[in-house]
Protein backbone atom coordinates (compact mmCIF):
# COMPACT_ATOMS: atom_id res chain seq x y z
CA UNK A 1 0.00 0.00 0.00
CA UNK A 2 1.90 3.52 -1.59
CA UNK A 3 1.36 6.68 -1.58
CA UNK A 4 1.33 6.69 -5.43
CA UNK A 5 2.07 9.42 -8.33
CA UNK A 6 1.44 10.20 -11.95
CA UNK A 7 2.96 8.35 -15.02
CA UNK A 8 2.37 10.67 -17.68
CA UNK A 9 2.03 14.98 -17.94
CA UNK A 10 -1.81 14.85 -17.81
CA UNK A 11 -2.31 12.70 -14.65
CA UNK A 12 -0.13 15.45 -12.53
CA UNK A 13 -2.84 17.75 -11.30
CA UNK A 14 -5.68 15.26 -10.83
CA UNK A 15 -3.02 13.59 -9.03
CA UNK A 16 -1.89 16.23 -6.73
CA UNK A 17 -5.66 17.30 -6.41
CA UNK A 18 -6.24 13.86 -4.73
CA UNK A 19 -3.54 14.32 -2.62
CA UNK A 20 -4.34 17.98 -1.56
CA UNK A 21 -8.51 17.75 -1.21
CA UNK A 22 -10.12 19.68 1.27
CA UNK A 23 -7.28 21.97 1.39
CA UNK A 24 -8.73 24.42 -1.04
CA UNK A 25 -5.62 24.90 -3.03
CA UNK A 26 -6.52 25.94 -6.64
CA UNK A 27 -5.10 24.28 -10.11
CA UNK A 28 -3.30 27.25 -10.34
CA UNK A 29 -1.10 26.49 -7.53
CA UNK A 30 -1.17 22.74 -8.41
CA UNK A 31 -0.05 23.66 -11.75
CA UNK A 32 2.88 25.31 -10.18
CA UNK A 33 3.46 22.38 -7.45
CA UNK A 34 3.40 20.30 -10.64
CA UNK A 35 6.77 21.73 -12.25
CA UNK A 36 9.01 19.12 -10.00
CA UNK A 37 6.91 15.99 -11.75
CA UNK A 38 6.87 17.84 -15.43
CA UNK A 39 10.33 18.52 -15.30
CA UNK A 40 10.74 14.34 -15.01
CA UNK A 41 8.28 14.12 -18.29
CA UNK A 42 5.02 13.93 -15.99
CA UNK A 43 6.45 10.74 -14.46
CA UNK A 44 7.08 9.44 -11.02
CA UNK A 45 9.57 6.87 -10.62
CA UNK A 46 7.38 5.70 -7.43
CA UNK A 47 5.44 3.32 -9.41
CA UNK A 48 8.29 1.42 -10.98
CA UNK A 49 9.61 1.11 -7.42
CA UNK A 50 6.35 -0.17 -6.57
CA UNK A 51 6.48 -2.71 -9.38
CA UNK A 52 9.74 -3.88 -8.49
CA UNK A 53 8.86 -4.22 -4.47
CA UNK A 54 5.89 -6.29 -5.92
CA UNK A 55 7.57 -8.55 -7.84
CA UNK A 56 10.84 -9.11 -5.49
CA UNK A 57 8.42 -9.65 -2.30
CA UNK A 58 6.63 -12.26 -4.58
CA UNK A 59 10.08 -13.96 -5.09
CA UNK A 60 10.64 -13.78 -1.34
CA UNK A 61 7.39 -15.49 -0.44
CA UNK A 62 8.12 -18.18 -3.20
CA UNK A 63 11.79 -18.83 -1.30
CA UNK A 64 9.86 -19.62 1.75
CA UNK A 65 7.58 -22.05 0.22
CA UNK A 66 4.60 -19.36 0.81
CA UNK A 67 2.18 -19.06 -1.98
CA UNK A 68 0.21 -16.41 -0.19
CA UNK A 69 -1.07 -13.86 -3.11
CA UNK A 70 0.25 -9.72 -2.94
CA UNK A 71 -1.15 -7.51 -4.49
CA UNK A 72 -0.16 -3.30 -5.06
CA UNK A 73 -2.82 -0.51 -4.12
CA UNK A 74 -1.91 3.46 -4.21
CA UNK A 75 -3.62 6.29 -2.27
CA UNK A 76 -3.70 8.93 -4.70
CA UNK A 77 -3.37 7.05 -8.17
CA UNK A 78 -4.37 4.21 -9.66
CA UNK A 79 -4.51 1.32 -8.52
CA UNK A 80 -6.65 2.84 -6.27
CA UNK A 81 -6.81 0.83 -2.91
CA UNK A 82 -11.07 0.54 -3.25
CA UNK A 83 -10.53 -1.14 -6.25
CA UNK A 84 -7.80 -3.55 -5.04
CA UNK A 85 -10.31 -4.19 -1.76
CA UNK A 86 -12.72 -5.35 -4.24
CA UNK A 87 -10.94 -6.86 -6.59
CA UNK A 88 -9.50 -9.12 -3.56
CA UNK A 89 -12.70 -9.78 -2.12
CA UNK A 90 -14.30 -10.73 -5.89
CA UNK A 91 -10.61 -13.37 -5.95
CA UNK A 92 -12.06 -14.96 -2.66
CA UNK A 93 -9.71 -12.81 -0.13
CA UNK A 94 -11.36 -12.97 3.05
CA UNK A 95 -8.01 -11.52 5.31
CA UNK A 96 -5.86 -8.86 4.46
CA UNK A 97 -2.67 -7.61 5.70
CA UNK A 98 -1.72 -4.37 4.48
CA UNK A 99 2.49 -3.70 4.10
CA UNK A 100 2.98 0.18 3.76
CA UNK A 101 5.70 2.11 1.94
CA UNK A 102 6.26 4.15 4.99
CA UNK A 103 8.47 3.21 7.97
CA UNK A 104 7.51 5.62 10.71
CA UNK A 105 4.85 6.45 12.91
CA UNK A 106 2.89 10.09 12.25
CA UNK A 107 -0.23 10.94 11.20
CA UNK A 108 1.07 11.26 7.54
CA UNK A 109 3.37 8.38 7.20
CA UNK A 110 0.59 5.82 9.66
CA UNK A 111 -2.61 6.78 10.86
CA UNK A 112 -3.76 8.89 7.24
CA UNK A 113 -2.96 5.01 5.65
CA UNK A 114 -5.13 3.50 8.28
CA UNK A 115 -7.66 5.91 7.83
CA UNK A 116 -7.80 5.11 3.77
CA UNK A 117 -8.09 1.70 4.75
CA UNK A 118 -11.48 2.33 6.57
CA UNK A 119 -12.95 4.36 4.17
CA UNK A 120 -12.49 2.32 1.64
CA UNK A 121 -14.02 -0.90 3.49
CA UNK A 122 -16.55 1.51 4.54
CA UNK A 123 -17.19 2.12 0.64
CA UNK A 124 -17.34 -1.86 -0.10
CA UNK A 125 -20.40 -3.24 -1.22
CA UNK A 126 -23.19 -3.28 1.65
CA UNK A 127 -22.87 -7.23 1.88
CA UNK A 128 -19.24 -6.93 3.07
CA UNK A 129 -18.91 -6.76 7.06
CA UNK A 130 -15.21 -5.94 8.42
CA UNK A 131 -15.78 -8.04 11.63
CA UNK A 132 -17.36 -10.85 9.86
CA UNK A 133 -16.50 -11.08 5.82
CA UNK A 134 -13.28 -9.05 5.38
CA UNK A 135 -10.76 -8.25 8.06
CA UNK A 136 -7.84 -5.81 7.28
CA UNK A 137 -5.12 -5.76 9.54
CA UNK A 138 -1.13 -4.22 8.65
CA UNK A 139 2.81 -4.52 9.72
CA UNK A 140 3.79 -2.36 12.21
CA UNK A 141 5.75 1.09 11.57
CA UNK A 142 9.25 -0.66 11.17
CA UNK A 143 11.84 2.27 11.60
CA UNK A 144 13.46 0.31 14.23
CA UNK A 145 13.46 -3.46 12.00
CA UNK A 146 16.46 -5.02 11.42
CA UNK A 147 15.66 -5.50 7.98
CA UNK A 148 15.38 -1.79 7.24
CA UNK A 149 18.82 -0.50 9.58
CA UNK A 150 20.56 -3.34 7.24
CA UNK A 151 19.18 -1.91 4.33
CA UNK A 152 20.36 1.16 4.94
CA UNK A 153 23.68 0.03 6.84
CA UNK A 154 24.26 -1.22 3.53
CA UNK A 155 23.51 1.66 0.96
CA UNK A 156 25.48 4.20 2.91
CA UNK A 157 28.44 2.22 3.84
CA UNK A 158 28.30 2.30 -0.82
CA UNK A 159 27.82 5.94 -0.64
CA UNK A 160 30.94 6.85 1.65
CA UNK A 161 33.36 4.35 0.30
CA UNK A 162 32.15 6.21 -3.14
CA UNK A 163 33.05 9.65 -1.77
CA UNK A 164 36.59 8.47 -0.52
CA UNK A 165 37.65 6.48 -3.88
CA UNK A 166 36.23 9.59 -6.09
CA UNK A 167 38.42 12.43 -3.89
CA UNK A 168 40.70 14.36 -6.00
CA UNK A 169 43.11 14.98 -3.02
CA UNK A 170 43.55 11.51 -0.52
CA UNK A 171 43.50 12.18 2.92
CA UNK A 172 40.40 14.50 3.62
CA UNK A 173 38.69 14.84 6.99
CA UNK A 174 36.49 11.64 7.83
CA UNK A 175 32.92 12.28 5.72
CA UNK A 176 30.00 14.16 7.53
CA UNK A 177 26.61 12.06 6.67
CA UNK A 178 23.56 14.11 6.47
CA UNK A 179 20.48 12.18 7.26
CA UNK A 180 17.56 13.55 5.60
CA UNK A 181 13.38 12.89 5.77
CA UNK A 182 10.14 14.51 5.08
CA UNK A 183 9.17 17.07 7.13
CA UNK A 184 6.40 17.50 8.70
CA UNK A 185 4.17 20.26 10.76
CA UNK A 186 5.30 20.70 14.32
CA UNK A 187 2.33 20.40 15.62
CA UNK A 188 1.72 16.98 13.59
CA UNK A 189 5.30 16.06 15.02
CA UNK A 190 4.29 16.42 18.49
CA UNK A 191 0.69 14.72 17.96
CA UNK A 192 3.13 11.59 16.54
CA UNK A 193 4.18 10.55 20.21
CA UNK A 194 0.56 11.29 21.76
CA UNK A 195 -0.51 8.07 22.02
CA UNK A 196 2.91 6.02 20.82
CA UNK A 197 5.27 4.46 22.72
CA UNK A 198 7.13 6.53 25.34
CA UNK A 199 9.68 9.32 23.97
CA UNK A 200 9.11 7.56 20.13
CA UNK A 201 7.92 10.78 18.34
CA UNK A 202 8.79 11.21 15.05
CA UNK A 203 12.01 13.52 15.30
CA UNK A 204 13.01 10.51 17.85
CA UNK A 205 12.20 7.70 15.58
CA UNK A 206 14.30 8.87 12.98
CA UNK A 207 17.32 10.00 15.33
CA UNK A 208 17.47 5.94 16.65
CA UNK A 209 16.98 5.04 13.18
CA UNK A 210 20.19 7.05 12.27
CA UNK A 211 22.02 6.05 15.12
CA UNK A 212 21.88 2.50 14.38
CA UNK A 213 22.34 2.97 10.78
CA UNK A 214 25.65 4.45 11.01
CA UNK A 215 26.69 2.04 13.56
CA UNK A 216 25.63 -0.60 11.22
CA UNK A 217 28.17 1.37 8.30
CA UNK A 218 30.93 1.81 10.28
CA UNK A 219 30.63 -2.03 11.01
CA UNK A 220 30.64 -2.63 7.62
CA UNK A 221 33.36 -0.29 6.30
CA UNK A 222 35.70 -0.48 9.31
CA UNK A 223 38.35 -3.38 8.87
CA UNK A 224 38.70 -3.03 4.46
CA UNK A 225 37.94 0.95 4.20
CA UNK A 226 38.72 2.56 7.84
CA UNK A 227 39.40 5.99 5.89
CA UNK A 228 35.32 6.19 4.57
CA UNK A 229 34.03 5.48 8.32
CA UNK A 230 32.09 8.81 8.71
CA UNK A 231 33.39 11.28 11.50
CA UNK A 232 29.97 12.13 11.91
CA UNK A 233 25.96 12.78 11.42
CA UNK A 234 23.40 15.21 11.13
CA UNK A 235 19.12 15.10 10.45
CA UNK A 236 17.58 16.90 8.08
CA UNK A 237 14.38 17.47 6.49
CA UNK A 238 13.08 18.04 2.91
CA UNK A 239 10.10 18.49 1.17
CA UNK A 240 8.16 21.19 3.56
CA UNK A 241 4.80 22.69 1.97
CA UNK A 242 2.10 24.48 3.31
CA UNK A 243 1.30 27.78 4.69
CA UNK A 244 4.97 29.82 5.22
CA UNK A 245 3.33 30.78 8.62
CA UNK A 246 2.86 26.78 10.07
CA UNK A 247 5.99 25.54 12.08
CA UNK A 248 7.32 22.77 10.06
CA UNK A 249 10.29 20.27 11.18
CA UNK A 250 14.02 22.20 10.78
CA UNK A 251 16.73 22.55 9.46
CA UNK A 252 16.00 21.92 5.91
CA UNK A 253 18.87 20.02 4.02
CA UNK A 254 19.54 23.10 1.92
CA UNK A 255 20.03 25.87 4.49
CA UNK A 256 21.99 23.30 6.55
CA UNK A 257 24.13 22.49 3.33
CA UNK A 258 24.78 26.41 2.96
CA UNK A 259 25.84 26.52 6.56
CA UNK A 260 28.05 23.43 6.80
CA UNK A 261 30.08 25.37 3.86
CA UNK A 262 30.18 28.35 5.97
CA UNK A 263 31.92 26.32 8.58
CA UNK A 264 34.20 24.54 6.11
CA UNK A 265 32.54 21.10 5.44
CA UNK A 266 33.57 20.05 1.97
CA UNK A 267 32.55 16.28 2.12
CA UNK A 268 28.78 15.41 2.74
CA UNK A 269 26.90 12.22 1.91
CA UNK A 270 23.12 12.82 2.06
CA UNK A 271 21.49 9.66 3.10
CA UNK A 272 17.41 9.62 2.53
CA UNK A 273 16.48 7.55 5.48
CA UNK A 274 12.99 8.92 5.53
CA UNK A 275 12.12 7.16 2.36
CA UNK A 276 11.87 4.00 1.52
CA UNK A 277 12.47 4.61 -2.45
CA UNK A 278 13.68 6.40 -5.03
CA UNK A 279 10.92 8.56 -5.61
CA UNK A 280 9.93 12.20 -6.55
CA UNK A 281 11.19 13.51 -2.97
CA UNK A 282 14.25 12.15 -3.50
CA UNK A 283 15.27 12.59 -7.17
CA UNK A 284 13.99 16.16 -7.02
CA UNK A 285 14.43 17.37 -3.65
CA UNK A 286 18.02 15.78 -3.19
CA UNK A 287 19.11 14.40 -6.07
CA UNK A 288 18.32 18.05 -8.06
CA UNK A 289 17.83 20.56 -5.40
CA UNK A 290 20.39 19.94 -2.83
CA UNK A 291 22.92 18.67 -4.72
CA UNK A 292 22.64 22.06 -6.77
CA UNK A 293 23.06 23.69 -3.30
CA UNK A 294 26.33 21.82 -2.22
CA UNK A 295 27.83 22.57 -5.36
CA UNK A 296 27.61 25.64 -5.23
CA UNK A 297 28.84 26.20 -2.27
CA UNK A 298 31.72 23.86 -2.81
CA UNK A 299 30.48 20.61 -1.34
CA UNK A 300 31.69 17.03 -2.40
CA UNK A 301 28.20 15.83 -2.32
CA UNK A 302 27.36 11.77 -3.12
CA UNK A 303 23.85 10.45 -2.38
CA UNK A 304 23.23 7.26 -0.55
CA UNK A 305 20.70 4.71 -2.29
CA UNK A 306 17.11 4.08 -0.10
CA UNK A 307 16.45 0.75 1.05
CA UNK A 308 14.62 0.02 -2.20
CA UNK A 309 14.61 -3.34 -3.75
CA UNK A 310 17.79 -4.26 -1.36
CA UNK A 311 17.38 -7.98 -0.13
CA UNK A 312 17.70 -7.20 3.87
CA UNK A 313 14.68 -4.65 3.72
CA UNK A 314 12.77 -6.95 1.43
CA UNK A 315 13.43 -10.18 3.45
CA UNK A 316 12.20 -7.79 6.39
CA UNK A 317 9.36 -7.08 5.08
CA UNK A 318 8.21 -10.86 4.77
CA UNK A 319 9.66 -11.14 8.34
CA UNK A 320 7.06 -8.21 9.30
CA UNK A 321 4.12 -9.99 7.67
CA UNK A 322 4.77 -13.20 9.00
CA UNK A 323 5.36 -11.81 12.86
CA UNK A 324 1.93 -10.05 12.42
CA UNK A 325 0.79 -13.03 11.38
CA UNK A 326 1.44 -15.12 14.29
CA UNK A 327 0.50 -12.32 16.55
CA UNK A 328 -3.29 -12.55 14.56
CA UNK A 329 -2.95 -16.29 15.42
CA UNK A 330 -1.93 -15.75 18.85
CA UNK A 331 -4.63 -13.59 19.08
CA UNK A 332 -7.25 -16.25 17.75
CA UNK A 333 -5.86 -18.53 19.72
CA UNK A 334 -8.31 -20.28 22.60
CA UNK A 335 -5.18 -21.76 24.54
CA UNK A 336 -2.31 -19.59 26.40
CA UNK A 337 -0.71 -18.74 23.22
CA UNK A 338 1.88 -16.09 23.01
CA UNK A 339 2.57 -13.12 20.20
CA UNK A 340 6.20 -13.78 19.15
CA UNK A 341 8.63 -10.89 20.34
CA UNK A 342 8.90 -8.50 17.53
CA UNK A 343 12.52 -7.92 16.15
CA UNK A 344 13.57 -4.39 16.73
CA UNK A 345 17.07 -2.46 16.89
CA UNK A 346 18.11 0.21 18.88
CA UNK A 347 16.44 1.88 22.41
CA UNK A 348 13.15 2.08 20.86
CA UNK A 349 10.34 -0.68 21.60
CA UNK A 350 8.67 -1.82 18.68
CA UNK A 351 5.31 0.11 17.91
CA UNK A 352 2.32 -1.93 18.02
CA UNK A 353 0.56 -3.54 15.10
CA UNK A 354 -3.05 -2.30 16.69
CA UNK A 355 -2.34 1.53 17.18
CA UNK A 356 -4.13 2.84 20.45
CA UNK A 357 -7.39 5.10 20.24
CA UNK A 358 -5.83 8.58 19.40
CA UNK A 359 -2.32 7.79 18.38
CA UNK A 360 -0.83 9.85 15.68
CA UNK A 361 -3.00 12.95 15.77
CA UNK A 362 -4.82 14.56 12.53
CA UNK A 363 -3.29 17.93 11.31
CA UNK A 364 -5.52 20.71 12.10
CA UNK A 365 -8.25 20.81 10.27
CA UNK A 366 -8.72 17.48 9.28
CA UNK A 367 -11.85 15.79 10.26
CA UNK A 368 -11.44 13.44 13.31
CA UNK A 369 -14.19 10.85 12.71
CA UNK A 370 -12.62 9.39 9.69
CA UNK A 371 -13.41 5.43 10.14
CA UNK A 372 -9.35 4.04 10.57
CA UNK A 373 -8.61 0.80 10.98
CA UNK A 374 -5.84 -1.76 12.57
CA UNK A 375 -6.57 -0.07 16.21
CA UNK A 376 -7.22 -1.16 19.41
CA UNK A 377 -9.99 -1.97 20.91
CA UNK A 378 -9.43 -1.58 24.49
Amino acid sequence: MSFGGPEAPEEVVPFLRRVTAGRGIPDSRLEEVGEHYFGFGGRSPINDQNRGLLRELRAELGRRGITTPVVWSNRNSEPFLPDVLQQAYADRARRVLAITTSAFGSYSSCRQYREDLGMAVADLPDDLHIDQAFQIDKVRPYFNHPGFVQANGFTLAAALQQLVATRPVPGAEPPLVVFVTHSIPDAMADGSAAEAPEGAGYTRQHEVLATEVIRDATARLAERHPDAVPGGWELTYCSRSGSPHTPWLEPDVNDRLVELAAAGVREVVLAPIGFVSDHMEVAFDLDTEARETATEHGIRVVRAATAGLQPAFVSGLVDLALERAAEARAEQATSAASAPEPAVVGELPAWPSRCRPGCCLARAGQPTDRPTLCEQTA
